[in-house]
Parts: structure tokens; C-alpha cells; sequence
């Protein structure tokens, strides 16, 4: 698909109820690579956590890995329809995909996540944090402790415990790669929660290099702009929706499809010299 191709705002009334949302419902619907990504071996016979996996991001980049060479365990809230949908095109590829649906806020969770894995694969080589939640608040007296307790427990707490959990499985060579935000360097007032955490995702990912150098594992992290996921409809406010993206240089939102290169690149091994590294993929807008 060329730039010209590519949806740009405005975008018709979607507004979703649901949370983290659906994908059925979006227009456009989101573009995952499913007929784009040719993939080459890159990641043959590697084994990846994807948390979000069922849509948006954690779907492209569940695409790209599979056709990589990669078996992929998609960590998912209680979007089944997605996340088999998901399944499915790693499955189409060739590689093996586990399905594991619950609430990473839970510390239980987070270490289930991880010990299944290491069941299913014997082995475990990547890990994508990319799971994420968000809300969007004109004030800060309109956010709620409950509020932002729950945006910091699934954004970094679980990133967190996911991570100290892989720990024991994870040997010299392996990668962790955290979806952070351009919102860690340039936050939107609206997401003030959202964009905290994102931060401290991109703090806490350049700590983690540096503390597991010595063991021969990679920590990085993939910075998106206005990405075009199923989180836009069901968090925001319908005149963000209709103009979402407009406010990069390239006048529109990103497709998913279009982050799953820095996702591969990350987790293979000719990035053996990238770590503590942020990839902004943003349209454009720098991050500095």
C-alpha cells in the first residue's frame, strides 16, 4: 500500500463503548500486514510473548514474527474474536500460536504468562510488552486514584512482573522490546496518566539495558506515534477520532503494519549491538 493509498482524517463517527475495543467495528479497518509482510527467516526457530497481541500492534507484530519463523503466545484481556483472529494468521504462517486471555494487572497473571510459554515452546527468546491501557481526561480533577492506579498497574506494573518473570528463562541473546510512546516525549494534557507511564516505560527500558548487558540480553523499545488501533474509537472523544493523525507531518494516522519492521529488527539477531534504544515510528514528528 503507497502513501497515497494510506487513510488519512477526517474518519467517520465509531465511538466503542468496550475497552480496550474491537477491531470488526473500525473504518477504516486497521491494515496488520496481512497482505503486505513478506517475511525471511529472521526470527527461524525463536519463540516471543506478545502482550496485546489480538489487534492493533500486537497483531502486526504477531504477523511479522510468525512469517519470521517465530511460535508466538498471544497475551490478551477478553478479546477473543481478535486474539483468534490473530491465531489464526500465525497459524496460516506455519507457526505455532498459544492464545492466553486474562488481566495483567493480576501479578498471578504476568508469571502465568511467562511459565506457559516456557511450556508450550521450551524456550522463550522474545518478549513484546506491549499491552496498554488508556483514557482520555480534559482534567486532572476528572481522573480518579482507581483511575490511575489501573493505567499505571497494566501500562508499567505489569512490565514489570512479566519481565522479572521471563528472567529465568531468557538466556545470551534474547530481546525484550517495550512499546512506549511519543507521548514519552511530547505528552498529549488529555492521556496525563497514559503519557506518564510512558515514560517511565522508556526510563525504565534504558535502566534494563544497562542492568542485563553483562548477560547478553537486549532491552529496547519501539516509540509509536498516532497509530490507527482499536484503542482510538474506544478512548477518545469523537472529534479526536474524526482528525486523529493530523497533527504529524504526514497528516495521518499510522497503520500497524507499519511498525512491525522495527519490531523485527529489535527482536533479531543482526540488532546484536541495540540496547537501551527507543525507534520512533511517528510519521515524522521527531523525538529528540
Amino acid at each position: 500500500m503507497s502513501d497515497i493509498q494510506k487513510p488519512k482524517p477526517p474518519f467517520p463517527d465509531q465511538q466503542q463503548q468496550q475497552t480496550p475495543g474491537r477491531t470488526a467495528p473500525m473504518t477504516p479497518q486497521p491494515d496488520h500486514g496481512e497482505k503486505s509482510y513478506r517475511g525471511s527467516g529472521r526470527l527461524a526457530g525463536k519463540a516471543a510473548i506478545i502482550t496485546g497481541g489480538d489487534s492493533g500492534i500486537g497483531r502486526a507484530v504477531a504477523i511479522a514474527y510468525a512469517r519470521e519463523g517465530a511460535d508466538v503466545l498471544i497475551a490478551y484481556l477478553d478479546e477473543d474474536e481478535d486474539a483468534r483472529e490473530t491465531a489464526r494468521w500465525v497459524e496460516e504462517a506455519g507457526r505455532k500460536a498459544v492464545l492466553l486471555s486474562g488481566d495483567i494487572k493480576d501479578p498471578a497473571h504476568c508469571k502465568e504468562i511467562v511459565e506457559r510459554a516456557a511450556r508450550e515452546f521450551g524456550r522463550l527468546d522474545v518478549l513484546v510488552n506491549n499491552a496498554a491501557y488508556q483514557m482520555t481526561y480534559p482534567s486532572i480533577e476528572d481522573i480518579s486514584d482507581e483511575e490511575w492506579d489501573k493505567t499505571f498497574d497494566t501500562n508499567i506494573g505489569a512490565m514489570f512482573r512479566i519481565t522479572r518473570a521471563a528472567m529465568k528463562h531468557m538466556k545470551s541473546g534474547a530481546a525484550i522490546i517495550n512499546t512506549t510512546s511519543i507521548n514519552a516525549d511530547k505528552p498529549n494534557p488529555g492521556l496525563l496518566a497514559y503519557a506518564a507511564t510512558k515514560g517511565a516505560i522508556q526510563n525504565f527500558t534504558a535502566g534494563l539495558a544497562q542492568m542485563l548487558a553483562e548477560k547478553n540480553i537486549r532491552v529496547n523499545c519501539v516509540a509509536p506515534g498516532p497509530i490507527w488501533t482499536p484503542l482510538i474509537p474506544s478512548t477518545m472523544p469523537q472529534e479526536k477520532v474524526e482528525q486523529f493523525g493530523s497533527q504529524v507531518p504526514m497528516k495521518r494516522p499510522g497503520q500497524p503494519a507499519e511498525l512491525a519492521v522495527a519490531y523485527v529488527m529489535l527482536a533479531s539477531d543482526e540488532a546484536s549491538y541495540i540496547s537501551g534504544a527507543t525507534i520512533a515510528v511517528t510519521g515524522g514528528a521527531p523525538i529528540l
